[in-house]
Protein backbone atom coordinates (compact mmCIF):
# COMPACT_ATOMS: atom_id res chain seq x y z
CA UNK A 1 0.00 0.00 0.00
CA UNK A 2 1.23 3.54 -0.37
CA UNK A 3 2.63 5.06 2.66
CA UNK A 4 -0.78 7.19 3.15
CA UNK A 5 -3.73 7.34 1.00
CA UNK A 6 -6.14 10.70 2.27
CA UNK A 7 -9.29 11.41 1.75
CA UNK A 8 -10.72 8.24 2.09
CA UNK A 9 -13.92 6.91 3.24
CA UNK A 10 -14.47 5.01 6.18
CA UNK A 11 -17.25 2.51 6.00
CA UNK A 12 -17.35 1.54 9.66
CA UNK A 13 -19.62 3.65 10.61
CA UNK A 14 -23.57 5.23 9.22
CA UNK A 15 -22.16 8.65 9.19
CA UNK A 16 -19.09 7.25 6.29
CA UNK A 17 -16.54 10.36 7.18
CA UNK A 18 -14.29 11.15 4.06
CA UNK A 19 -12.24 13.95 5.80
CA UNK A 20 -9.19 11.50 7.13
CA UNK A 21 -6.85 9.34 5.50
CA UNK A 22 -5.24 6.13 6.17
CA UNK A 23 -1.57 5.28 6.70
CA UNK A 24 0.96 2.82 7.51
CA UNK A 25 1.69 2.50 11.33
CA UNK A 26 5.00 2.91 12.41
CA UNK A 27 5.67 -0.80 12.79
CA UNK A 28 4.84 -1.07 8.78
CA UNK A 29 2.19 -3.70 8.98
CA UNK A 30 -0.59 -2.21 10.95
CA UNK A 31 -3.24 0.82 9.51
CA UNK A 32 -4.32 3.87 11.57
CA UNK A 33 -6.27 6.56 10.56
CA UNK A 34 -4.70 10.02 9.48
CA UNK A 35 -5.73 13.34 10.01
CA UNK A 36 -7.91 12.58 13.03
CA UNK A 37 -9.27 10.72 16.13
CA UNK A 38 -12.87 8.18 15.53
CA UNK A 39 -12.81 5.14 17.96
CA UNK A 40 -14.92 3.44 15.78
CA UNK A 41 -12.48 3.78 12.56
CA UNK A 42 -10.01 2.84 14.65
CA UNK A 43 -11.35 -0.16 15.96
CA UNK A 44 -12.25 -1.19 12.01
CA UNK A 45 -8.92 -0.45 10.65
CA UNK A 46 -7.35 -2.95 13.64
CA UNK A 47 -9.12 -5.65 11.64
CA UNK A 48 -6.85 -5.73 8.95
CA UNK A 49 -2.78 -5.87 8.26
CA UNK A 50 -1.19 -3.06 6.01
CA UNK A 51 -0.01 -6.76 4.13
CA UNK A 52 -2.13 -9.42 2.51
CA UNK A 53 -3.37 -12.36 5.20
CA UNK A 54 -3.00 -16.14 3.81
CA UNK A 55 -7.18 -16.75 4.27
CA UNK A 56 -8.13 -19.40 1.89
CA UNK A 57 -11.78 -21.01 1.78
CA UNK A 58 -12.87 -23.80 3.63
CA UNK A 59 -15.08 -26.61 2.96
CA UNK A 60 -16.89 -28.60 5.78
CA UNK A 61 -13.65 -27.11 7.75
CA UNK A 62 -11.20 -27.93 5.67
CA UNK A 63 -8.88 -25.92 3.27
CA UNK A 64 -9.72 -25.70 -0.11
CA UNK A 65 -9.72 -23.88 -3.62
CA UNK A 66 -11.79 -21.30 -4.70
CA UNK A 67 -13.24 -23.43 -7.25
CA UNK A 68 -14.33 -26.17 -5.03
CA UNK A 69 -15.89 -24.02 -2.50
CA UNK A 70 -17.94 -21.88 -5.01
CA UNK A 71 -18.92 -25.72 -5.94
CA UNK A 72 -19.98 -26.52 -2.84
CA UNK A 73 -21.60 -23.65 -2.03
CA UNK A 74 -23.69 -23.93 -5.13
CA UNK A 75 -24.41 -27.40 -3.92
CA UNK A 76 -25.73 -26.55 -0.52
CA UNK A 77 -27.78 -23.86 -2.04
CA UNK A 78 -29.37 -25.64 -4.57
CA UNK A 79 -30.27 -28.76 -1.89
CA UNK A 80 -32.23 -25.97 0.46
CA UNK A 81 -36.07 -25.52 0.08
CA UNK A 82 -35.87 -22.40 1.56
CA UNK A 83 -32.77 -20.74 2.18
CA UNK A 84 -32.41 -17.44 4.07
CA UNK A 85 -29.85 -14.81 3.25
CA UNK A 86 -28.27 -12.57 6.43
CA UNK A 87 -25.56 -10.07 7.19
CA UNK A 88 -25.82 -8.70 4.32
CA UNK A 89 -22.83 -6.99 4.72
CA UNK A 90 -21.68 -5.62 1.37
CA UNK A 91 -21.61 -2.82 -1.46
CA UNK A 92 -23.65 -1.75 -3.92
CA UNK A 93 -22.09 -4.47 -6.59
CA UNK A 94 -22.10 -6.78 -3.38
CA UNK A 95 -25.77 -6.62 -3.11
CA UNK A 96 -26.86 -6.74 -6.63
CA UNK A 97 -25.11 -10.08 -7.23
CA UNK A 98 -26.47 -11.05 -4.11
CA UNK A 99 -30.42 -10.18 -5.07
CA UNK A 100 -29.87 -12.20 -8.43
CA UNK A 101 -29.24 -15.07 -6.44
CA UNK A 102 -31.60 -14.43 -4.36
CA UNK A 103 -33.98 -14.34 -6.81
CA UNK A 104 -32.52 -17.39 -8.09
CA UNK A 105 -32.73 -19.62 -4.47
CA UNK A 106 -35.86 -18.16 -3.28
CA UNK A 107 -34.48 -16.86 -0.38
CA UNK A 108 -35.53 -14.80 2.52
CA UNK A 109 -33.05 -11.29 3.28
CA UNK A 110 -32.45 -10.21 6.13
CA UNK A 111 -29.15 -7.62 7.68
CA UNK A 112 -27.86 -7.89 10.31
CA UNK A 113 -29.55 -5.24 12.54
CA UNK A 114 -32.51 -6.56 10.55
CA UNK A 115 -34.66 -4.93 13.90
CA UNK A 116 -33.47 -1.98 14.18
CA UNK A 117 -34.04 -1.08 10.23
CA UNK A 118 -37.03 -2.44 9.76
CA UNK A 119 -38.60 -0.28 12.63
CA UNK A 120 -38.05 3.09 10.67
CA UNK A 121 -39.22 1.30 7.44
CA UNK A 122 -42.27 -0.24 9.05
CA UNK A 123 -43.34 3.14 10.68
CA UNK A 124 -42.34 4.63 7.00
CA UNK A 125 -44.46 2.55 5.50
CA UNK A 126 -48.06 3.49 7.80
CA UNK A 127 -48.06 6.83 8.55
CA UNK A 128 -45.20 8.23 5.84
CA UNK A 129 -41.99 10.28 7.29
CA UNK A 130 -40.02 13.20 6.78
CA UNK A 131 -36.22 12.94 7.43
CA UNK A 132 -33.57 15.09 6.39
CA UNK A 133 -29.42 14.88 6.08
CA UNK A 134 -26.59 15.66 7.68
CA UNK A 135 -25.88 18.32 5.05
CA UNK A 136 -28.95 20.18 5.84
CA UNK A 137 -28.81 19.71 9.85
CA UNK A 138 -25.40 21.30 9.73
CA UNK A 139 -26.58 24.30 7.79
CA UNK A 140 -29.80 24.90 9.33
CA UNK A 141 -31.07 23.03 11.95
CA UNK A 142 -31.47 25.30 15.56
CA UNK A 143 -32.82 23.27 17.53
CA UNK A 144 -31.60 19.21 17.43
CA UNK A 145 -33.25 16.65 20.02
CA UNK A 146 -31.74 13.70 20.56
CA UNK A 147 -34.42 10.68 21.53
CA UNK A 148 -33.26 8.08 23.68
CA UNK A 149 -29.71 9.10 23.67
CA UNK A 150 -26.99 10.67 21.73
CA UNK A 151 -26.20 7.84 19.34
CA UNK A 152 -22.53 8.61 19.99
CA UNK A 153 -21.84 4.57 20.12
CA UNK A 154 -22.80 3.96 16.48
CA UNK A 155 -21.99 7.20 15.18
CA UNK A 156 -18.60 8.85 17.74
CA UNK A 157 -18.13 12.09 15.23
CA UNK A 158 -21.79 12.88 14.81
CA UNK A 159 -21.47 16.09 16.70
CA UNK A 160 -19.01 17.24 14.50
CA UNK A 161 -21.16 15.65 10.88
CA UNK A 162 -24.49 17.96 12.54
CA UNK A 163 -21.95 21.33 12.68
CA UNK A 164 -22.52 21.38 16.33
CA UNK A 165 -20.40 24.61 17.44
CA UNK A 166 -19.78 25.53 13.56
CA UNK A 167 -20.70 29.08 12.17
CA UNK A 168 -23.58 28.14 9.77
CA UNK A 169 -25.81 28.39 12.47
CA UNK A 170 -24.81 31.25 15.21
CA UNK A 171 -27.03 29.93 18.04
CA UNK A 172 -28.21 25.97 18.38
CA UNK A 173 -30.41 24.29 21.66
CA UNK A 174 -29.28 20.78 21.84
CA UNK A 175 -31.91 18.42 24.18
CA UNK A 176 -31.38 15.45 24.93
CA UNK A 177 -34.25 13.23 25.80
CA UNK A 178 -33.38 10.06 28.37
CA UNK A 179 -29.73 10.13 27.84
CA UNK A 180 -27.83 7.96 29.78
CA UNK A 181 -25.74 9.28 33.18
CA UNK A 182 -22.49 8.55 30.94
CA UNK A 183 -24.07 10.91 28.29
CA UNK A 184 -24.47 13.37 30.56
CA UNK A 185 -20.82 14.33 30.70
CA UNK A 186 -20.56 13.93 26.57
CA UNK A 187 -23.68 16.49 26.38
CA UNK A 188 -21.93 18.81 29.10
CA UNK A 189 -18.23 18.72 27.19
CA UNK A 190 -21.03 19.80 23.61
CA UNK A 191 -21.84 22.39 25.77
CA UNK A 192 -18.49 24.39 25.96
CA UNK A 193 -18.76 24.58 22.04
CA UNK A 194 -19.51 28.29 20.47
CA UNK A 195 -23.12 29.11 20.05
CA UNK A 196 -24.72 25.39 21.58
CA UNK A 197 -26.52 25.27 24.72
CA UNK A 198 -27.68 22.10 25.88
CA UNK A 199 -30.81 21.00 27.82
CA UNK A 200 -31.09 17.33 29.20
CA UNK A 201 -34.73 16.23 30.02
CA UNK A 202 -35.69 13.65 32.20
CA UNK A 203 -38.05 10.90 31.57
CA UNK A 204 -41.41 11.75 32.91
CA UNK A 205 -42.33 7.89 32.75
CA UNK A 206 -40.29 5.56 29.84
CA UNK A 207 -39.14 7.01 26.25
CA UNK A 208 -42.64 5.57 24.80
CA UNK A 209 -44.63 8.09 27.23
CA UNK A 210 -42.34 11.62 27.05
CA UNK A 211 -42.32 11.35 23.44
CA UNK A 212 -45.97 10.90 23.35
CA UNK A 213 -46.70 13.65 25.78
CA UNK A 214 -44.27 16.24 23.99
CA UNK A 215 -46.34 15.13 20.70
CA UNK A 216 -49.58 16.31 22.66
CA UNK A 217 -47.92 19.69 23.61
CA UNK A 218 -46.66 20.04 20.43
CA UNK A 219 -50.17 20.02 18.89
CA UNK A 220 -52.12 21.64 21.81
CA UNK A 221 -51.36 23.68 24.71
CA UNK A 222 -51.87 21.48 27.19
CA UNK A 223 -52.25 23.27 31.11
CA UNK A 224 -50.88 19.68 32.84
CA UNK A 225 -47.81 18.94 30.77
CA UNK A 226 -44.65 18.77 32.69
CA UNK A 227 -43.08 22.56 32.55
CA UNK A 228 -39.84 20.91 30.20
CA UNK A 229 -41.98 19.06 27.97
CA UNK A 230 -44.01 22.11 27.65
CA UNK A 231 -41.00 24.72 27.51
CA UNK A 232 -39.81 22.25 24.78
CA UNK A 233 -42.85 21.75 22.62
CA UNK A 234 -43.02 25.97 22.50
CA UNK A 235 -39.25 25.51 21.29
CA UNK A 236 -39.78 23.54 18.62
CA UNK A 237 -42.84 25.71 17.37
CA UNK A 238 -40.81 28.56 17.22
CA UNK A 239 -37.79 27.06 15.57
CA UNK A 240 -36.68 27.89 12.16
CA UNK A 241 -35.51 24.63 11.82
CA UNK A 242 -36.27 21.87 14.35
CA UNK A 243 -34.43 18.34 13.88
CA UNK A 244 -35.16 15.20 15.68
CA UNK A 245 -32.20 12.64 15.80
CA UNK A 246 -31.98 8.93 17.17
CA UNK A 247 -30.48 5.51 16.90
CA UNK A 248 -33.27 3.00 16.52
CA UNK A 249 -30.56 0.29 17.00
CA UNK A 250 -30.17 1.73 21.03
CA UNK A 251 -34.14 1.58 21.47
CA UNK A 252 -36.81 -0.50 23.34
CA UNK A 253 -38.44 -3.25 21.30
CA UNK A 254 -41.53 -1.86 19.46
CA UNK A 255 -39.58 1.24 18.41
CA UNK A 256 -41.75 1.92 15.29
CA UNK A 257 -43.89 3.25 17.96
CA UNK A 258 -41.42 6.06 19.03
CA UNK A 259 -40.73 6.69 15.77
CA UNK A 260 -44.01 7.02 14.49
CA UNK A 261 -44.74 9.51 17.40
CA UNK A 262 -41.59 11.98 16.22
CA UNK A 263 -43.02 11.49 12.74
CA UNK A 264 -46.42 12.84 13.69
CA UNK A 265 -44.51 15.35 15.82
CA UNK A 266 -42.82 17.13 12.44
CA UNK A 267 -45.71 16.87 10.58
CA UNK A 268 -47.58 19.01 13.49
CA UNK A 269 -44.50 21.68 13.20
CA UNK A 270 -44.62 21.63 9.04
CA UNK A 271 -47.69 22.80 9.31
CA UNK A 272 -46.01 26.44 10.55
CA UNK A 273 -42.49 25.77 10.68
CA UNK A 274 -40.20 23.30 9.46
CA UNK A 275 -38.84 19.80 11.33
CA UNK A 276 -37.58 16.81 10.57
CA UNK A 277 -36.16 13.36 11.56
CA UNK A 278 -32.85 11.85 11.16
CA UNK A 279 -32.43 8.44 11.94
CA UNK A 280 -29.14 6.75 12.40
CA UNK A 281 -28.03 3.10 11.62
CA UNK A 282 -27.86 0.79 8.63
CA UNK A 283 -24.09 0.66 9.01
CA UNK A 284 -21.93 -2.39 7.78
CA UNK A 285 -23.90 -2.33 4.69
CA UNK A 286 -27.48 -2.92 6.37
CA UNK A 287 -28.74 0.63 4.46
CA UNK A 288 -26.89 -0.50 0.64
CA UNK A 289 -28.61 -3.27 0.95
CA UNK A 290 -32.07 -2.44 1.65
CA UNK A 291 -31.47 0.51 -1.26
CA UNK A 292 -30.38 -1.86 -3.67
CA UNK A 293 -33.23 -4.46 -2.93
CA UNK A 294 -35.51 -1.85 -2.97
CA UNK A 295 -34.31 -0.44 -6.18
CA UNK A 296 -34.85 -4.08 -7.79
CA UNK A 297 -37.74 -5.27 -6.69
CA UNK A 298 -39.70 -2.59 -5.29
CA UNK A 299 -40.03 -3.99 -1.92
CA UNK A 300 -37.09 -3.20 1.01
CA UNK A 301 -35.44 -6.15 3.08
CA UNK A 302 -37.27 -9.03 4.52
CA UNK A 303 -38.71 -9.50 1.27
CA UNK A 304 -38.95 -12.85 -0.94
CA UNK A 305 -38.82 -13.71 -4.56
CA UNK A 306 -40.96 -17.51 -4.21
CA UNK A 307 -43.14 -19.30 -5.67
CA UNK A 308 -45.88 -16.73 -5.00
CA UNK A 309 -44.02 -13.86 -6.52
CA UNK A 310 -42.85 -10.99 -4.18
CA UNK A 311 -43.23 -11.28 -1.22
CA UNK A 312 -42.67 -8.66 1.94
CA UNK A 313 -43.02 -9.68 5.87
CA UNK A 314 -41.76 -7.49 8.17
CA UNK A 315 -42.69 -9.64 11.37
CA UNK A 316 -42.32 -13.12 9.86
CA UNK A 317 -38.99 -13.10 8.01
CA UNK A 318 -37.03 -11.79 10.93
CA UNK A 319 -33.73 -13.64 10.47
CA UNK A 320 -33.62 -14.79 14.03
CA UNK A 321 -37.37 -15.40 14.46
CA UNK A 322 -36.56 -17.96 11.02
CA UNK A 323 -34.12 -19.64 12.93
CA UNK A 324 -35.87 -20.03 16.10
CA UNK A 325 -38.73 -21.53 14.57
CA UNK A 326 -36.80 -24.05 11.95
CA UNK A 327 -38.65 -22.18 9.14
CA UNK A 328 -35.55 -22.20 7.21
CA UNK A 329 -32.89 -25.15 6.21
CA UNK A 330 -29.70 -23.04 4.72
CA UNK A 331 -27.77 -20.11 6.11
CA UNK A 332 -26.38 -18.19 3.54
CA UNK A 333 -24.28 -15.14 6.05
CA UNK A 334 -22.37 -12.10 4.54
CA UNK A 335 -20.12 -10.27 6.09
CA UNK A 336 -17.28 -8.24 4.32
CA UNK A 337 -17.23 -5.08 6.96
CA UNK A 338 -16.87 -6.51 10.46
CA UNK A 339 -14.98 -9.34 11.61
CA UNK A 340 -17.47 -9.63 14.74
CA UNK A 341 -20.26 -9.72 12.84
CA UNK A 342 -20.15 -13.20 13.06
CA UNK A 343 -23.32 -16.21 11.96
CA UNK A 344 -25.97 -16.82 14.52
CA UNK A 345 -24.95 -20.06 16.15
CA UNK A 346 -26.53 -23.00 14.15
CA UNK A 347 -26.27 -26.24 12.77
CA UNK A 348 -27.94 -25.55 9.28
CA UNK A 349 -25.89 -25.75 5.82
CA UNK A 350 -24.12 -22.68 5.78
CA UNK A 351 -22.13 -20.35 3.43
CA UNK A 352 -20.43 -17.76 5.04
CA UNK A 353 -18.76 -15.20 2.35
CA UNK A 354 -16.92 -12.43 4.28
CA UNK A 355 -13.76 -11.23 6.60
CA UNK A 356 -10.93 -13.61 6.53
CA UNK A 357 -11.23 -13.45 10.43
CA UNK A 358 -15.04 -15.23 9.88
CA UNK A 359 -12.97 -18.42 8.66
CA UNK A 360 -13.35 -20.14 12.45
CA UNK A 361 -17.11 -20.04 12.21
CA UNK A 362 -17.07 -22.28 9.76
CA UNK A 363 -14.84 -25.12 11.57
CA UNK A 364 -17.22 -27.71 10.85
CA UNK A 365 -19.25 -30.37 8.81
CA UNK A 366 -21.81 -28.88 6.36
CA UNK A 367 -20.23 -25.30 6.12
CA UNK A 368 -18.43 -23.61 3.25
CA UNK A 369 -16.09 -20.01 4.41
CA UNK A 370 -14.91 -18.13 1.20
CA UNK A 371 -12.44 -14.60 2.44
CA UNK A 372 -13.60 -12.11 0.35
CA UNK A 373 -12.34 -8.34 -0.22
CA UNK A 374 -13.54 -5.68 2.15
CA UNK A 375 -14.65 -2.08 -0.06
CA UNK A 376 -12.76 0.76 1.16
CA UNK A 377 -9.50 -1.68 2.65
CA UNK A 378 -9.01 -4.31 -0.52
CA UNK A 379 -10.99 -3.08 -3.18
CA UNK A 380 -13.12 -0.40 -4.44
CA UNK A 381 -16.64 0.21 -4.08
CA UNK A 382 -19.50 2.14 -2.90
CA UNK A 383 -22.29 2.64 0.14
CA UNK A 384 -25.24 4.41 1.12
CA UNK A 385 -25.13 7.00 4.29
CA UNK A 386 -27.36 6.94 7.14
CA UNK A 387 -29.11 9.67 5.94
CA UNK A 388 -30.04 7.59 2.23
CA UNK A 389 -29.76 9.81 -0.32
CA UNK A 390 -25.64 9.80 -0.84
CA UNK A 391 -23.89 7.34 -2.10
CA UNK A 392 -20.39 7.75 -1.53
CA UNK A 393 -16.88 5.90 -3.59
CA UNK A 394 -14.88 3.62 -1.45
CA UNK A 395 -11.47 3.38 -2.44
CA UNK A 396 -8.88 0.37 -1.78
CA UNK A 397 -5.96 1.22 0.74
CA UNK A 398 -3.98 -1.88 -0.51
CA UNK A 399 -4.14 -5.14 -2.43
CA UNK A 400 -5.22 -8.05 -0.11
CA UNK A 401 -5.44 -10.88 -2.72
CA UNK A 402 -9.24 -11.78 -1.99
CA UNK A 403 -11.91 -11.20 -5.05
CA UNK A 404 -14.63 -9.07 -4.39
CA UNK A 405 -18.06 -10.19 -2.92
CA UNK A 406 -19.76 -9.24 -5.92
CA UNK A 407 -17.42 -11.46 -8.16
CA UNK A 408 -17.71 -14.71 -5.85
CA UNK A 409 -21.60 -14.11 -5.17
CA UNK A 410 -21.28 -14.04 -9.34
CA UNK A 411 -19.45 -17.26 -9.60
CA UNK A 412 -22.37 -18.99 -7.46
CA UNK A 413 -25.07 -18.06 -9.25
CA UNK A 414 -23.25 -19.42 -12.70
CA UNK A 415 -22.22 -22.85 -10.89
CA UNK A 416 -26.31 -22.82 -9.67
CA UNK A 417 -27.26 -21.98 -13.48
CA UNK A 418 -24.73 -25.01 -15.11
Amino acid sequence: MTPSLSPWTCPFCPLMCDRFGVRLAADGRRLELDGGDCARAGQGLAQFSAVPGAAQPLVDGHAATAGEAVAAAARLLRASHQPLFGGLGTDVAGARALYRLACTTGAICDAAQGAALTQSLRAQQDRGAFTTTLAEVRARADVIVFVGGLGLDQAPLLFDRLGLGDAAVAQRHVVAIGASAQEQSQLAALGQRPGIRVESLPLPGDLFDTVSLLCAAVGHRLPDVPPQIAALAARLRDARYGVFVGAPVEWPAHAALLIETVNRIVGQLNASTRAAALWLGGGNGAATANQVFTWLSGLPLRSRAGPRGLEHEPLCFDATRLLEDGAVDALLWVSSFDAASAPPKTTLPMVVLGHPQLAASCQRAGSVFIPVSTPGIGAAGHLFRTDGVVLLPLLAVRDDGLTAMADVITHITQELAA
